[in-house]
């Protein structure tokens, strides 16, 4: 028996509730999510949208991340929610920081990951998430990032400046209606990483609302960090 993958589905995972504490004594709660009947291959390190606008890591693109690419795609995915932050998993410690204490989040975060002996890290932001990614990613040892609808409100041309000559992989997935940047200008800021490899969707939004949209990002997460697991499936065998 099979069914379409789509929406809230929850494809089958090892998933657990976790802890962890930052340098400067804030407790995070997140959720584990690792392959069931495999170890992973890659591990995704996902920094949600912006707190304060409803962001958490419920937000619907790292939820459907951590619900379908353990098994489809063979990934560990850590989601969790920065301080201050509240789910239905229950709320981080200390106080939204506007990005500022939120790198020790970064930080605690990509230690748990090296502690779990989880494999070959990347961080994962959208909107918000992006800019801790470009601000602090640089300061741990992660593969890669993958930015999606990066705003570029908080992180600066300095911040980009510094990637310039890091080897470590750069994805910035564009939406061409975003609400804040788009790809005509992205490629004009992100020119100051030349490695960058940005990546236009046409039609796509800001929130990457409906299956297609969750779908291209799903896609294009994969095509980075695992691509011989592409492509993906649109159904599931029970």
């Amino acid at each position: 028996m099979s069914f379409e993958i789509r929406g809230p589905i929850l494809l089958p995972a090892e998933r657990a509730d976790v802890v962890f504490e930052t340098a400067d004594g804030v407790s995070l709660v997140g959720e584990l999510a690792v392959p069931r009947d495999r170890p992973p291959v890659t591990t995704l390190v996902t920094l949600h949208p912006l707190p304060t606008a409803g962001g958490n890591m419920d937000s619907h693109i790292i939820r459907k991340t951590s619900a379908r690419l353990p098994a489809q795609a063979s990934l560990a995915v850590l989601r969790f929610n920065t301080r201050g932050t509240a789910s239905p998993r229950g709320t981080s410690g200390g106080a939204f920081d506007g990005g500022a204490g939120e790198q020790f989040d970064v930080a605690a975060a990509v230690e748990f990951v090296r502690e779990r002996g989880l494999p070959r890290p990347w961080l994962v932001g959208w909107s918000f998430g992006t800019e801790l990614a470009l601000k602090y990613g640089r300061d741990h040892d992660v593969e890669g990032v993958i930015l999606l609808s990066p705003p570029l409100h908080r992180a600066t041309d300095h911040d980009l400046a510094g990637w310039r000559g890091d080897e470590r992989e750069m994805i910035v997935v564009v939406p061409e209606h975003d609400d804040f940047l788009r790809p005509a200008e992205a490629r004009e800021r992100f020119a100051a990483v030349p490695h960058a490899r940005l990546i236009a969707v046409d039609g796509g939004r800001h929130l990457w609302v409906g299956e297609s949209q969750t779908r291209r990002i799903m896609t294009e997460i994969v095509a980075a960090v695992n691509p011989t697991a592409l492509p993906l499936s649109t159904d599931w065998e029970r």
